[in-house]
This record gives C-alpha cells, sequence and structure tokens, in this order.
C-alpha cells in the first residue's frame, strides 16, 4: 500500500502559497482546456453557424466553465459539493445537440439546456430518496465505465486529434510519447516536480511541438488582447421534442457526475462522497448548465479529466483549484491568452490525457476492491461492465432499435454500464 500524502496541498482547505498553487491550478486548466471548446467547435462546425459567433461562444466557454467552477468548489445553499471538480462544457450532448440543432436551431439548444439544468438541479435536490441506487459497487462500476470511455478519446488526442490531415505522424506520436516520458520522469521526485508533472510534460511537450513547427500561432497574433463575454448571443427558443431530447441526456449527466463526485473522494481523500457533496455536486451542474444556455454555451457538467489529475497528483486543495478557475475566468476576457492554449497540438494533452483517464479507471478499481466482492457482486460486475462498456465499444449492436435508443445507450457505455448495474443491484437477493 501507497503511504498516504500529507501537507495543505493534499487538504481541502489547507493554506497554500499562490506561488505554489497557481502553477498546479493553471494544470488543471491545461488538462481541460480543449475538451471544454471542442463541442462547440464541433457543435457550430456542424450547424454551420459564423466564425464571428464561434469565437464569441468559445469566449463565453472559458468564462462559463470558471464561474461554475467557483459554484462547485464553494457551495452556497445546498449548491455545490465543495471538491476539487473542474466544470467544463460537456462533450456528451454533442450528438443530440446535432440533431435538435439541425432540425430546430440552436436557439431550441439553449431553450432546452435552460429547462435541463432545472431538471438537473431538482433531481440533486431529491439525491438523498435516490442514495439507495447509487451503492458502492455502482457508483465504482460508473468511474471504472468512464475512465474505460475516456481511453479511446486520450488515444485519439495522442495521434493528433480525430480527423486531423496527419492523425497518426510520426510527430504527433513523438510528442505525445514524449509527454508521457517527462511525466514519468517528473513523478520520480518528491514535492512540486511531482505534484506539477502533468503541467511540466504539457509545457515540455508544447516547446517540442513549435521546434517541431507543428504550431501555427496566426490565430494568436489575430486574436484582441481584452473583450468581454456576451450575454445571451442566442435568443433562446423553446421546443418540446428538444426540451425531452436534453432533459434525458442530463439525467445521463447526473449520472456521470455522481461518478465523478465518487471518483474525486475516492481517488483524492481515499472514501467515499457524503450525501451533502452528491447533491450539491449534481445542483452545481445543473445551475452550469443555466448558466451556460444564458451564455450561448452547451450545458457545463463536472470534466472527467481533471477526476483523473486528482487520482494521480492527490492534489485536492480548493484554493489551488481556485487559481485554475480564476485563471480561466481571464480567459474568457482575453482571447489572445485562449488562443495560445487553443493553437496547442491535441497530441500534447494525448500524452497527459491517456496517464490522466487511465487513473479514473485505477481510482474506480480502487473502490469496487473495498466492497465485498461475493458472487452478487461478481455477477452485478460482470454484466455491467460486460454489456455496458462492450456496447459502448461497438455501438452498431443497437441500430436496428429506435434511434432514441442508441442516442442514450450507444454514446460511450456510462449509462448502459449504470442502468445494469442499478437494476441488477434493487433485483438480486442479498443472501448476506
Amino acid at each position: 500500500m501507497s503511504e498516504k500524502k500529507t501537507g495543505s496541498i493534499y487538504e481541502l482547505d489547507g493554506i497554500v502559497p499562490l506561488k505554489k498553487a497557481l502553477p498546479l491550478g493553471i494544470q488543471h486548466i491545461m488538462a481541460m482546456f480543449l475538451g471544454n471548446v471542442s463541442p462547440l467547435i464541433i457543435v457550430c462546425g456542424l450547424l454551420e453557424m459564423s466564425g464571428a459567433l464561434q469565437m464569441t461562444l468559445i469566449q463565453n466557454a472559458m468564462f462559463v466553465a470558471g464561474v461554475a467552477t467557483l459554484i462547485q468548489l464553494y457551495p452556497f445553499w445546498k449548491i455545490g459539493s465543495g471538491l476539487p471538480i473542474v466544470m467544463g462544457t460537456s462533450s456528451g450532448f454533442i450528438g443530440t445537440a446535432k440533431a435538435m440543432g439541425v432540425a430546430f436551431g440552436y436557439g431550441a439548444l439553449m431553450g432546452a439546456s435552460f429547462i435541463g439544468g432545472i431538471f438537473e438541479m431538482i433531481l440533486g435536490y431529491f439525491i438523498e430518496p435516490l442514495k439507495k441506487l447509487f451503492p458502492p459497487v455502482v457508483t465504482s462500476l460508473v468511474i471504472i465505465s468512464i475512465g474505460l470511455s475516456l481511453l479511446p478519446v486520450g488515444i485519439n488526442y495522442f495521434g493528433g486529434g480525430s480527423g486531423a490531415a496527419d492523425f497518426g505522424s510520426i510527430n504527433h506520436l513523438l510528442v505525445a510519447t514524449f509527454v508521457v516520458i517527462v511525466i514519468v520522469i517528473a513523478k520520480q521526485f518528491k514535492g512540486f516536480v511531482n505534484n506539477a508533472s502533468i503541467l511540466i510534460g504539457i509545457v515540455a511537450g508544447y516547446i517540442l511541438a513549435i521546434c517541431l513547427g507543428m504550431v501555427d500561432f496566426t490565430a494568436v497574433a489575430e486574436a484582441s488582447w481584452f473583450a468581454l463575454p456576451v450575454f445571451m448571443p442566442v435568443a433562446f427558443d423553446f421546443e418540446l421534442q428538444a426540451i425531452i431530447a436534453m432533459g434525458i441526456m442530463f439525467i445521463a449527466t447526473t449520472v456521470e457526475t455522481i461518478g465523478d463526485v465518487s471518483g474525486v473522494a475516492n481517488g483524492g481523500l481515499d472514501r467515499e462522497p457524503t450525501t451533502k457533496e452528491l447533491q450539491g455536486g449534481v445542483m452545481a451542474d445543473g445551475l452550469g448548465s443555466i448558466l451556460g444556455s444564458l451564455f450561448g454555451v452547451l450545458p457545463n457538467t463536472s470534466f472527467s479529466q481533471n477526476v483523473g489529475l486528482v487520482a494521480v497528483t492527490k492534489v485536492v486543495n480548493r484554493f489551488v483549484i481556485t487559481t485554475g478557475a480564476i485563471f480561466l475566468i481571464l480567459c474568457g476576457f482575453c482571447p489572445k491568452l485562449s488562443a495560445l492554449f487553443s493553437v496547442m497540438p491535441q497530441s500534447v494533452l494525448g500524452g497527459a490525457a491517456v496517464i490522466m483517464f487511465a487513473m479514473i479507471l485505477v481510482s474506480g478499481i480502487q473502490s469496487l476492491s473495498k466492497i465485498d466482492l461475493n458472487e452478487r457482486n461478481g455477477l452485478i460486475i460482470a454484466l455491467a461492465i460486460g454489456l455496458g462498456v462492450g456496447i459502448g465499444n461497438v455501438p452498431a449492436v443497437l441500430d436496428q432499435l429506435p434511434a432514441w435508443v442508441g442516442n442514450i445507450f450507444a454514446q460511450n457505455g456510462i449509462i448502459m454500464t449504470f442502468v445494469i448495474a442499478t437494476v441488477m443491484n434493487l433485483i438480486l437477493p442479498n443472501k448476506e
């Protein structure tokens, strides 16, 4: 068993000097930056939205993610988990956003996101009576499925980004591998170098990519230094079909957030989350999505990438994450700073992403190892992982069913894993 790390950065409310907290906070932002803007870039392209509106939405995404992260870090009333969770634009809504956006327009997506955020806050408020649906065997499997579903994303980053013309080129593989090597070496040290290993790896990889001529700074040169986030850049439109479709996805978001909150508690604090933390985490997701819709941004949720980072570094200090959240907000006011991150080759993040995503899987396995692996629980695990993750990897098996089935269950395997684990946990008799 590894020695438990102690010290202020390993405590939720320990006092950390700014010069130490800031680079660790920025490390979290670098881990999620592309993931935060990618959904909007994809959806804007699919809906053929203007370049000016796209840049406005990307800038707003930085601002909203920073504010939503602060809400998550510092609870008020029942909203916010109080855990080191970073928020960002969810990629889980891309498929539904494409279908509903084409049918009803982007304004309908924002209207549905606004209603969906309210719906998720209601789900969070009643998390106590629903808690029996989420015992450790279920939440552990959700964490594992999150890690498994993100690994292909990490490998796509590793190769330069899915759809890239030079995907899998020697330069991309060299940069990503170099990042992995730097991180592994940095992890052998103690103190700051160990804690900032992901940041060090990404910076080193970025420098190598620049030296290899892989970075085009044109967008940085053309971007302005300062611009205010734009409130309601797109007018709301309320369409029932869009609201229903997005509402179903918000149930999926709730499940994933429960997994993320459990992943942070297990991976960073070596314990299960409390009911208050689960409730606050889900309600903060809902409020973040409401805020996002008001700024034309797709729903905001807890970011699994950063759950993996917490599992790797064990840094859970809220002030550390706060510095990252404030930096993210500043990015929302400085298009040039945002552009500097956005031109970073995805392979730079790929090396770090593979490690972080795999650590989510490890965190789930560690959580699962704490329960009694009897015949009953073994059957639940086998069916949930076998069918949930299996169908997530082969979504075509659901192609002959109604489209909504595939839209819900064939996205990444997380929802199917949760549904099977929950149902089996409720119907299988506990012989103890």
